[in-house]
């Protein structure tokens, strides 16, 4: 039986914004906040667990998909050009996105599972505590017999519960091939959804989870062009009344944009933001070619911008305006994506050299929020992201929000000897290697290295996949 309440002593932790010294945590038996507590007394603290290293709060990943950390380090050679584009090269966003295919209708219900094991280990391993799965692979694979759909997210939710971390399941709508399109090409046809599908699908899963802890549910619509506006609204209806959140793509390619404005007169976020009820709840990944009105209009609507660092450089996808939708107040949150890499610190730190080198300047992210530090900016926005990303109460070590923390590997070859003020800034720009000495969700510790039978079923189902995949 878990304690009424659990106590933590740590000698420094991040509390709003800043390192706090000598605080009292303490989690109560629902695994959240109810005491934080700096410039505790030793008294206070008689009998509290020590905790080892700097304290950090968990991060939400607010957008993965797991099974594509399969072809993660597996689509860096060059593509072959054929037709009229022989000779030049062909690798970009549509290339990457065949293989991805290929990949996709491989995979069982059991691959599924193998894989994101390991993937949700991993990102344990890199401070993560909660992921959004933007989950669209809903039917049978490839020759498969027909299976419902839960099979597929089901695989994921035991994946979470088997290594201890928290899901958010976005089960996921995808209805056409692209703009003016009516129907999936014969390699999407794995993703096909409705509206009504995905509303029995979230039914389905709540039903099947209730009772398991630190698994919830929300929406998303895969994209603009893979869905139309009537099936758009009607999902985000279902949404509404749910009180869950909704992620969508938007604006990630150029090619994206100029069809979507071949198709509705209108840029993808302008005319999400003129037809559609954005609202707080709303999680619009990437948005990586915005003009600043639709910047605005996004900051207005009180919806968060999901970036992806790692894959929108991985991808060629170009970089997002983060100093102008700073200034406009504009809420965001952090995600792995493809899962080309799997911590958090190696995704802000992503993000700040982006705009370091589009602008020429350097700590862009420190005149991005109250603090003098980049790296402070960039946790304390990406925490505050989580919670809109997830609707849960995740957004640091304060009181009410669940008991998700890291802690620091003190003796990290890139905090030896750093100051302590400097803490966060050493872990986010001088420890790319690093990881935490221990990870904990809703107040209990986690394993967060892959266990000999963890690496074996990812290691066979790799082998599987790739053995007969094209090249």
């Amino acid at each position: 039986m878990r304690p009424t309440e659990t106590r933590f002593f740590a000698p420094q932790a991040w509390v709003n914004g800043a390192w706090a010294y000598d605080v009292l945590l303490t989690a109560d038996a629902s695994g959240h906040w109810s005491g934080i507590a700096p410039g505790a007394t030793p008294a206070e603290c008689a009998g509290a667990q020590l905790l080892a290293g700097p304290v950090l709060p968990g991060v939400v990943n607010a957008h993965s998909h797991a099974f594509q950390r399969a072809i993660a380090g597996l689509t860096e050679q060059r593509s072959a050009a054929t037709g009229a584009n022989a000779g030049a090269s062909s690798d970009d966003f549509w290339s990457w996105r065949e293989r991805m295919y290929a990949a996709a209708l491989r995979i069982s219900p059991e691959q599924l599972e193998h894989i994101a094991t390991l993937l949700y280990t991993e990102l344990l391993a890199g401070g993560y505590t909660q992921v959004c799965e933007f989950h669209y692979l809903h039917n049978a694979a490839a020759g498969a017999p027909a299976a419902p759909a839960l099979e597929m997210s089901m695989a994921l939710v035991r994946a979470a519960q088997r290594v201890g971390m928290g899901i958010t399941l976005l089960p996921t709508l995808y209805m056409r091939a692209g703009f003016g399109a009516s129907t999936l090409r014969s390699e999407q046809q794995r993703f096909a959804s409705t509206p009504a599908s995905i509303c029995r699908l979230v039914d389905d899963v709540q039903a099947q989870t209730r009772g398991m802890a630190q698994v919830n549910v929300g929406v998303a619509v895969h994209s603009l062009r893979a869905a139309d506006a009537p099936a758009i609204a009607e999902l985000a209806q279902f949404a509404r009344n749910r009180g869950l959140p909704v992620h969508i793509h938007i604006a990630e390619q150029e090619q994206e944009i100029k069809d979507c404005i071949a198709h509705t007169g209108q840029r993808p976020v302008q005319w999400l933001l003129e037809n559609l009820p954005v609202n707080a709840r709303w999680n619009l990944v990437h948005a990586t070619h915005t003009s600043t009105q639709e910047l605005a209009g996004v900051a207005q609507a009180g919806a968060s911008i999901v970036i992806c660092p790692s894959t929108e450089a991985n991808l060629g996808d170009g970089v997002f305006d983060f100093s102008a939708y700073c200034a406009l107040g504009g809420r965001w949150s952090v995600g792995s994506d493809s899962h080309v890499t799997r911590s958090w610190s190696e995704e802000l730190r992503l993000l700040e050299y982006g705009q370091r080198l589009v602008q020429k300047k350097r700590n862009v992210a420190a005149h991005c929020g109250p603090s003098t530090s980049s790296a402070a900016n960039l946790l304390e926005a990406a925490l505050g992201g989580g919670q809109a990303a997830t609707a849960l109460p995740l957004g640091g070590l304060q009181t009410g929000n669940r008991a998700d923390f890291q802690v620091l590997d003190g003796q990290a070859s890139g905090l030896l000897g750093a100051p302590r003020a400097h803490v966060l800034d050493a872990w986010v720009f001088s420890s790319p290697a690093a990881a935490p000495h221990a990870v904990y969700v809703a107040g209990q510790t986690v394993a967060h290295g892959a266990d000999g039978a963890r690496a074996s079923a990812f290691a066979q189902t790799m082998g599987a996949l790739w053995g007969a995949f094209s090249t």
